[in-house]
């Protein structure tokens, strides 16, 4: 706690100034947490002083919160590529991110509980910095860092905020930002040295050396690929319920039991199913085969029944018998293709009649990008809810395209898109079928505008 106070103050985070009645002041608490490396040892005694952000008032004391975070999809393709030109992956990790955040509001806080001035006791704190647990904390840091990143000579990708990609005398770096985790990759291990280094003298980071552990995802070298995994996750998930000692599934769903939303009595504590399911949700990170499972299960977050608990528990039965499982990355030749697999299930969902939609992206042989989710619209054909997934599958291979072009990676065009239905891969290429499809939303139709440009070949 000393230790946490001298870095705030050091930060010059607040200045006390005499309370007013005008003030909407902000309570504050401190949080005690044990840090965990990748093999579940500790690693160190955290303690923060947060913010209670729950006192602030929008207009007031905030107005914009929202903060970008890096896709999963874009973390594929970076490894994916990476492991083909075999650059360095580096880690980095900011002490005290929010803290060097600047606020735009004035916000008033009191002072910290067992730190307050004795020679100033009634003085309350105007926040100079972001503090964690401010709702534009987030936003007011990934706004610093993004101002520094700019300055020196980065450019914003335009295929996602959080991506950063910086040109020099020819050779090329790459900024991942997700909070205050970062991995950086470059085609110069000198200019990534000294990119780090300028990073050091802006900010406080700290060189976690060569990526092995990012957001939960254990990343291990393996035969001239890298191999990412959740195992740690995994094993705490399984812990947390008690599925430790359970019996193993080989499949994430039973192929019996449909689910609905009226089956079964609710659930006494639904708590204990929207963690489940919330947790699994994430993990779909590293295992598209549960995806669909995990999507199935989330239709009933709002009133959770006992079948669907049993469900919920089915996947981490499934799981606890795969626990390493996870995606590997393999070097491609050069240039690669990007080839898309595009499915969908008709009126799977007896309760609203609804398809869903799922797709598969591959970037070469590597996995890069999944999705599975219900589609919002009834579908009056087999044929229609597959075109619809379809489109979709083109839409996230066109950013996808879009993204590798931004990386100066070369791909093959078209970019083939996988459909099952014959009757889906007529109506991308022929817009004559009116009768079938004059009540389907324009943007659909997206998709046939691609394979007119030889973009995208069905």
């Amino acid at each position: 706690m000393v230790d946490e106070i001298n870095a705030l103050l050091k930060n010059n985070t607040w200045t006390l100034v005499p309370p007013s009645s005008f003030q909407n002041l902000v309570g504050c608490k401190w949080v005690f947490r044990v840090k965990h490396n990748s093999y579940g040892t500790i690693e160190r005694h955290k303690v923060r002083l947060v913010a209670k952000g729950f006192h602030q008032q929008p207009g007031i004391n905030y107005t914009d919160t929202f903060s970008p975070v890096i896709k999963p999809a874009i973390i594929h393709v970076v490894l994916s590529l990476v492991v083909s030109r075999d650059w360095s992956l580096r880690q980095l990790d900011v002490k005290n991110a929010f803290l060097h955040g600047f606020l735009k509001e004035d916000v008033y806080m009191t002072q910290p509980p067992g730190f307050i001035d004795p020679s100033l006791p009634s003085y309350v704190c105007t926040l100079n910095k972001a503090i964690y647990g401010l709702k534009q904390a987030p936003r007011a840091w990934f706004h610093r860092m993004t101002c520094f990143l700019l300055s020196v000579g980065f450019v914003h990708s335009l295929a996602d905020s959080s991506l950063f990609v910086h040109q020099f005398e020819g050779h090329t770096i790459y900024f991942l930002l997700y909070v205050d985790d970062i991995v950086i990759t470059a085609s110069d291990d000198r200019l990534l040295q000294s990119f780090i280094d300028a990073l050091g003298r802006g900010f406080d980071i700290k060189d976690l050396g060569n990526l092995h552990y990012f957001l939960g995802l254990q990343v291990t070298s393996q035969n001239k690929g890298v191999h990412i995994s959740q195992l740690k996750y995994v094993y705490d998930l399984l812990q947390k319920h008690d599925m430790l000692l359970s019996k193993l599934v080989s499949t994430p769903m039973s192929t019996k039991a449909i689910l609905t939303s009226n089956d079964g009595d609710l659930l006494s504590n639904p708590s204990v199913f929207q963690e489940i399911v919330g947790s699994l949700q994430y993990l779909t990170i590293t295992r598209p085969n549960i995806a669909f499972a995990v999507n199935s299960n989330a239709q009933f977050m709002s009133q959770p029944r006992t079948p669907h608990l049993i469900a919920a528990k089915r996947i981490l039965r499934y799981i606890k018998g795969s626990l390493d499982h996870g995606l590997f990355f393999g070097p491609q030749h050069h240039p690669t293709y990007l080839a898309a697999y595009a499915y969908a299930d008709w009126a799977g969902w007896p309760d609203s009649h609804c398809s869903t939609s799922g797709y598969l992206v591959y970037l070469g042989t590597n996995l890069v990008s999944w999705c599975s989710k219900k589609q919002p619209i009834v579908a009056r054909s087999s044929a229609e809810s597959e075109y619809r997934s379809l489109s979709h599958a083109s839409a996230e291979s066109t950013w996808l395209a879009y993204l590798l072009y931004k990386l100066g990676a070369r791909i093959q065009f078209p970019i083939l898109l996988h459909c099952d239905n014959l009757s889906a891969t007529y109506m991308a290429s022929n817009p004559v079928f009116h009768a079938r499809t004059k009540h389907i939303e324009l943007d659909y139709h997206f998709v046939r505008e691609k394979v007119a440009l030889g973009s995208h070949r069905v």
